[in-house]
């Protein structure tokens, strides 16, 4: 289904989203950094900019309760979340980079364990991605296949156009139901020209080339020098759309507490630092050849698909300048 909506009618249709109760998140700025959040009216929504950190959190938060205790005496409780208490959610202004990801994210929390907090609220959210018109000199989106217009993910796609608002298509039922649901606010294509898209300027990589090295050389002396500078932050796992480990742990007293899950990062010493002592990983290039082995080697060899969508947040933010496209773009060459 092709419509078209105009930029003001886009802010009437969330303002009725959230007056229907649904939880809108979009980007929006918070001392002064774009960022991914619910809104109480589509006031401060900014769609100029990617935001800091991915959508991911949308579905997969940076900590959450899973579970409490409590002990009395020798009587223990014990309190599930219920994820059925999560709010009906529309995603409004995804970069086609974060709404990539979602798929790719999907395919873990669904693989051996059903995980039902990502899987509740994926399925009680409707994803509007947003065509890119900028990109700086870290995006990197078509180097791996992607493209600033590539809907995958997005459940209703937004493309802006020349006058103003935008060209809108829905892929899935979610968004048809989205469009059908406030039919007064979309009207047929206006057939106005789509604005110029965002050119990012890496060169595409030749992934089954990269994947084909990564095959044959877990061993080779090229780790020591790509993650010499590599200081573990984790910074570019936290803002990764794509990366998705966490930890379980329980905090509070004998008497009560809560099981929580909180994000996680290979790129941590004690990521594998085992109960014995011993760590597979007890140096940092160690932790980063897990890095570029998940997106690239292990990721395909499970799911069939490249763990990276080329937002280049982990360049953008990096604190010692580490450019995984151009550690990708030179694995392809050799």
């Amino acid at each position: 289904m092709q419509k078209f909506i105009s930029q003001q009618n886009l802010g009437h249709l969330l303002d009725k989203l959230i007056a229907d109760g649904k939880r809108v998140v979009a980007p929006r700025m918070e001392a002064g950094t774009p960022l991914y959040g619910p809104f109480a009216d589509s006031a401060g929504i900014v769609l100029g900019q990617l935001p800091r950190r991915s959508a991911k959190e949308t579905f997969f938060p940076v900590c959450e309760d899973i579970m409490s205790y409590g002990k009395e005496g020798q009587q223990v409780t014990l309190t599930d979340v219920n994820p059925a208490r999560f709010p009906e959610t529309v995603l409004v202004g995804v970069r086609p980079c974060d709404a990539a990801a979602v798929p790719v994210l999907d395919a873990v929390f669904s693989w051996d364990y059903q995980d039902e907090f990502f899987l509740e609220r994926r399925q009680k959210t409707t994803i509007v991605g947003l065509a890119c018109t900028q990109a700086d000199d870290a995006c990197f989106c078509t180097a791996v296949g992607l493209s600033p217009a590539d809907p995958k993910g997005s459940d209703l796609f937004l493309t802006p156009v020349e006058g103003g608002g935008y060209a809108c298509e829905t892929f899935t039922e979610k968004g048809e139901t989205l469009v059908n649901s406030h039919k007064e606010l979309f009207g047929e294509p206006s057939g106005a020209p789509a604005l110029p898209l965002a050119e990012p300027q890496t060169e595409k990589f030749d992934l089954k080339k990269v994947k084909a090295w990564l095959d044959d050389h877990f061993e080779d002396p090229a780790w020591d020098s790509i993650a010499v500078r590599c200081v573990g932050c984790g910074a570019c796992a936290f803002l990764c759309p794509a990366c998705h480990c966490f930890d379980i742990v329980d905090e509070g007293t004998e008497k009560a507490g809560k099981r929580r899950k909180s994000w996680d990062a290979c790129g941590f010493w004690k990521f594998t630092h085992h109960a014995s002592g011993h760590n597979p990983r007890d140096l940092q290039p160690k932790r980063y050849r897990n890095r570029i082995m998940h997106k690239f080697k292990y990721y395909d060899d499970k799911f069939g698909q490249t763990l990276c969508t080329g937002c280049g947040r982990c360049i953008r933010f990096c604190p010692v300048g580490i450019d995984i496209a151009a550690i990708v773009s030179e694995i392809s060459k050799k």
